[in-house]
């Protein structure tokens, strides 16, 4: 009896704790009911949003922006705000800093007061008027794909570098008329406004930002990828087969969507601008920019389809394949993840398995790709000092900003991620007998995670390849993803029947062990790595080399004189430091950088043959 009454005790007990456990305390239900208060204000004052850009004086390189907002009931202050950053491009740029002009009208044109709260926000005394229309220039003469520029040429920006948003508004709606400079076109991937010329709509604010703009005299063409129209615009004059561009980009696309099952897009927009280089990935659409003359010979036209593929394959990878943190987005902060080796790297392993898939270039011609590349890597003393993962944390501060010494303490989450990538993915082939790739893996986070409308973490993407591979790869990431391990490239690719072949060209060479860089008949050092002759006996970054052994120093004179010398031979250096001539004594060392080139094993077995022909469409030989 005593037994029974302690039994039923206990479950009332439980039964009494589970119950409260889901009520909600006072504290919870006063920040609760904060937060549905927030919710309903929020949309009572969510403002109509009419953006306006014109540029009637290209010479000015000024943008001229008014913006509208309209409100059902106005809040009697409302906070206008420029982004800091470009989502694809992981660096605080201050877009506020080109903003000028800045004034605010009421009703009847009245003068409105308004103020600047910080660097990036501006406070508008509204008194309660319904209707607000703000207008400021934005000074804009950088062409970048993450910048503005304005000129006699053309007109190109992002929306994250011009238009503000309203504090606390990132889902609201908003319309762009765009007011073009003569007879120019207008380019962008939002989609037109119904029954209004040059007006353009988006549904938000992460919309609007990830649609940048092109405003000239552009060239274009239009086709079509699964029954979708794409179409190129390009400004600028050069070397470029505009139908041929687009028959391969077709093929390219046509690649992507066999390994996704899908195009997740209605049309896609590539802009393309003949100068500088470079490009960033949009929802449906991407911003390119390449050198006029840069189409011809083939290995160059090559390189350029390899930008393509890029920012194309992105419309998966990154746009609906969303690391932790990248979107929503907090467009005044930095945003960080551990996952910008996925992100770029992934995605620049997979521009050569779409031109390859295509058949628009060779296996010879990819594994020499990957093989330059590891080249590179093993060059970079940084490769000891900094992860994959370390490496995307660390991009908003040094990715872009790298300095001289970045070649010692850094590494490109691009290019090691690119080669990780291929690592991995020959890992689940191998693994799984060819059964799984790395297709698999960004098919799974495809589906279960864009679609369900998820964001992935580092773990989930690990276990994404391990239940490709079929087996725990955590000693993989251990090494290569959150460590600085060397990789062992023959022991992987041994898998689909390769070796990775390592020569010595350069150990009877004499080497002084500097980066150098001639501009205006001035030969400078620009980097140093570590435990070369010139970081053991003194030189420095910035070091104006002006002769050697008393002849006047060039860079083809460099190349020519040391070359006849031999490793231990003594030279003398004659440098500008600090505007100051100085006299070296300098000992040549030995070039230790190796040369990498993919070959096949040796008597491959039949299974390497079989994998090798799975991963790359060409028999092994």
């Amino acid at each position: 009896m005593q037994r029974n009454f302690s039994q039923r005790a206990i479950l009332i007990f439980i039964a009494a704790a589970i119950f409260f456990m889901y009520q909600e305390t006072p504290a919870q239900k006063k920040r609760a009911a904060a937060t549905r208060t927030q919710q309903t204000a929020s949309q009572r004052v969510s403002p109509e949003i009419v953006y306006t850009v014109s540029m009637p004086k290209p010479s000015t390189h000024l943008l001229e922006v008014e913006m509208r907002l309209k409100w059902r009931q106005a809040p009697d202050k409302a906070e206008l705000k420029m982004p800091v950053w470009t989502p694809g491009s992981y660096l605080v740029r201050e877009y506020a800093r080109h903003v000028q002009d800045f004034s605010v009208k009421g009703a009847g044109d009245r003068p409105l007061q308004w103020r600047k709260l910080n660097k990036n926000t501006w406070q508008i005394d509204t008194k309660g008027v319904n209707e607000v229309v703000a207008s400021y220039r934005v000074y804009s003469n950088e062409l970048t794909v993450r910048t503005n520029e304005l000129n006699d040429e053309h007109a190109f920006w992002n929306n994250t570098a011009l238009l503000m948003f309203p504090k606390g508004q990132l889902a609201a709606a908003s319309t762009v008329t765009v007011n073009p400079y003569g007879n120019w076109k207008i380019a962008t991937g939002l989609p037109a406004a119904t029954g209004r010329t040059n007006t353009f709509r988006a549904a938000n604010f992460d919309v609007l930002y990830d649609s940048p703009f092109e405003v000239s005299n552009f060239n274009e063409i239009s086709f079509n990828v699964q029954g979708k129209p794409h179409r190129f615009v390009v400004t600028g004059e050069g070397n470029y087969d505009l139908k041929k561009i687009a028959e391969d980009t077709a093929k390219i696309a046509e690649e992507g969507v066999k390994i996704f099952g899908e195009l997740p897009v209605e049309d896609y927009l590539f802009i393309l601008n003949l100068r500088g280089g470079g490009g960033l990935e949009h929802l449906n659409s991407t911003a390119l920019q390449w050198n006029r003359f840069g189409f011809k010979p083939d290995s160059r036209y090559k390189s350029f389809l390899n930008l393509v593929a890029h920012e194309y394959f992105h419309l998966w990878n990154v746009k609906r394949i969303r690391p932790d943190a990248l979107g929503p987005f907090d467009y005044e902060n930095e945003n960080y993840t551990k996952l910008l080796w996925v992100a770029e790297g992934t995605t620049a392993y997979y521009e050569g398995i779409l031109l390859r898939r295509a058949g628009l270039i060779t296996d010879k011609e990819f594994l020499e790709g990957k093989a330059s590349m590891i080249e590179q890597l093993q060059a970079r003393p940084g490769r000891f000092e900094t992860s994959l993962e370390e490496a995307s944390m660390d991009a908003w501060i040094k990715y872009y900003r790298q300095d001289e010494n970045a070649v010692n303490n850094q590494i490109s989450y691009y290019d090691k991620g690119e080669i990780v990538s291929m690592m991995l993915d020959i890992t689940i082939r191998t693994a799984s007998g060819g059964r799984k790739s790395m297709d698999d893996v960004l098919r799974h986070l495809y589906d279960e995670f864009y679609k369900k409308n998820r964001n992935y973490t580092p773990e989930d993407f690990q276990k994404a390849a391990e239940m490709m591979a079929g087996k725990s790869l955590d000693d993989f990431f251990s090494k290569y993803v959150r460590g600085e391990a060397e990789i062992d490239f023959s022991g992987i690719v041994s898998g689909v029947g390769l070796q990775l072949a390592i020569t010595e060209p350069g150990r009877e060479k004499a080497y002084i062990g500097a980066d150098t860089a001639e501009q205006d008949g001035r030969l400078t050092i620009r980097s140093i790595p570590a435990n070369t002759p010139a970081y053991e006996q003194g030189l420095n970054t910035g070091d104006q080399i002006i002769a050697i052994d008393g002849y006047r120093a060039s860079q083809s004179f460099l190349q020519t004189y040391i070359g006849e010398r031999k490793p231990n031979d003594k030279v003398k250096l004659t440098i500008f430091r600090f505007d100051k001539i100085r006299e070296m004594p300098f000992t040549l060392g030995s070039d230790p950088r190796n040369e990498y080139a993919f070959s096949p094993v040796n008597t491959p077995t039949d299974e390497q043959k079989r994998l090798y022909r799975g991963y790359l469409n060409a028999d092994l030989q």
